[in-house]
């Protein structure tokens, strides 16, 4: 009886001092090879996830046709079961993790990360190996819905980056000024501090204290590490990092408005030769291309204050690039020369994990035109030639790289 009582007791400790369990898993990032950052809205946390880097990069490209049906096998669900959730390439690896979120019976919903190689390979990550996580404090009630059935506390974390030992965490409050960035230390200390954000909406013509950022990206604007973020319909703002103080209330600089009626789906920055860009993958339009110099020259000014005209005239502030990038759900860096895709074919649905190529920002076998017929031939001197026969092989297709 004694010992059955201290068995007893010693499992009630050990509970109470176990990690919580993961109840959902959306957003992700890491801070390096080895620590995977994984936003749970449902348990109002942020978990940093220790996952092992392989020995040595492959260094192939990605042409994963359809992974919604690997990923499925993998966890033992059916393909429609999944919702897919967020991408984030493992620093040093390019190795992709995904969040999913699996649909099971009666509603009930669970949360799953797998890692997919270039190969096709796809492996579950344990969740309960959490190393260490950070709660938050400040998520919207649990009773507030958007459009009958979304919950607010989805958009508790909307976007995360890590930069110099710190995270950064955009997404929704149950504070006045709604939209709001946690700053949190790592590794993790406790509170995060939190800046309240509002920012002027040139298509909605308002200033705006409850609509969250939705992609966002570190880079050095004016000589200061910034964020650089996007909100739906879709204004772009840059805010120091400076000036992300706890219980702070900041007005972000607005620098362009990108176009109404869409909503980011992903922002990245890299570096081509001797110029910096960022690019901005949209829901329902054409990905944005932005240099540096530009959204340097953006911050330099005032910002933007006036509404613009909509339809007739939807751009304003920076000026963007278009890139033929549309059907992309989530990116990020894969390596010095390619970025990764996850995206949803038109025609078959399944959803892809394919490589696009910085500077081209396009993949040749998404198209049927002029150069693809057998009997084609390139003119001397043929301007695209040599990056036909480049994109051609990077693309599983190395027969028709001629």
């Amino acid at each position: 009886m004694y010992r059955t009582l201290v068995f007893f007791l010693t499992a009630l400790a050990t509970a109470a001092h176990a990690a919580p369990a993961i109840q959902s898993a959306t957003k992700l990032a890491f801070a390096d090879a080895n620590t995977l950052f994984v936003a749970d809205w449902k348990g109002a946390r942020i978990y940093a996830l220790p996952v092992t880097a392989p020995a040595k990069t492959a260094g192939k490209p990605y042409n994963l046709k359809d992974v919604q049906g690997p990923v499925a096998k993998a966890l033992g669900v059916q393909p429609s079961a999944l919702r897919f959730e967020d991408l984030a390439v493992q620093p040093g690896s390019e190795v992709a993790y995904v969040s999913v979120t699996v649909q099971g019976a009666k509603g009930k919903a669970s949360p799953a990360i797998v890692s997919i190689d270039a190969a096709g390979k796809v492996q579950r990550v344990d969740l309960g190996k959490a190393a260490s996580s950070a709660a938050i404090t400040d998520a919207p009630a649990a009773d507030r819905n958007f459009w009958r059935d979304v919950p607010q506390q989805t958009l508790t974390v909307t976007d995360m980056r890590f930069y110099q030992n710190k995270l950064y965490v955009a997404g929704l409050s149950n504070r006045n000024f709604a939209s709001t960035l946690r700053v949190y230390d790592y590794p993790f200390s406790g509170k995060a501090q939190a800046t309240t954000i509002e920012m002027y909406h040139p298509v909605h013509n308002q200033v705006e204290t409850r609509a969250p950022i939705r992609s966002m990206t570190v880079m050095t604007i004016g000589g200061e590490p910034s964020l650089v973020a996007a909100y739906t319909c879709t204004p772009l703002v840059v805010i120091p990092l400076k000036d992300l103080k706890d219980g702070a209330h900041i007005a972000a600089k607005t620098v362009g408005e990108m176009g109404w009626g869409s909503a980011p789906n992903g922002l990245v920055s890299f570096k081509q030769g001797d110029s910096e860009y960022a690019l901005l993958v949209n829901s329902s339009r054409s990905a944005d291309l932005l240099t540096a110099a530009e959204l340097n020259a953006g911050a330099a000014a005032p910002g933007l204050n006036t509404p613009i005209e909509v339809p007739a005239k939807p751009y304003s502030g920076v000026k963007a690039l278009m890139t033929p990038m549309s059907a992309v759900m989530r990116l990020d860096n894969l390596n010095e020369q390619q970025l990764l895709a996850l995206r949803r074919e038109d025609a078959s649905g399944q959803m892809q994990l394919v490589s696009v190529l910085k500077g081209a920002y396009l993949r040749l076998s998404d198209f049927v035109n002029e150069y693809d017929f057998s009997d084609y031939r390139y003119p001397e001197g043929d301007r695209y030639r040599d990056f036909h026969k480049f994109a051609r092989g990077l693309e599983g297709y190395p027969e028709l790289a001629r």
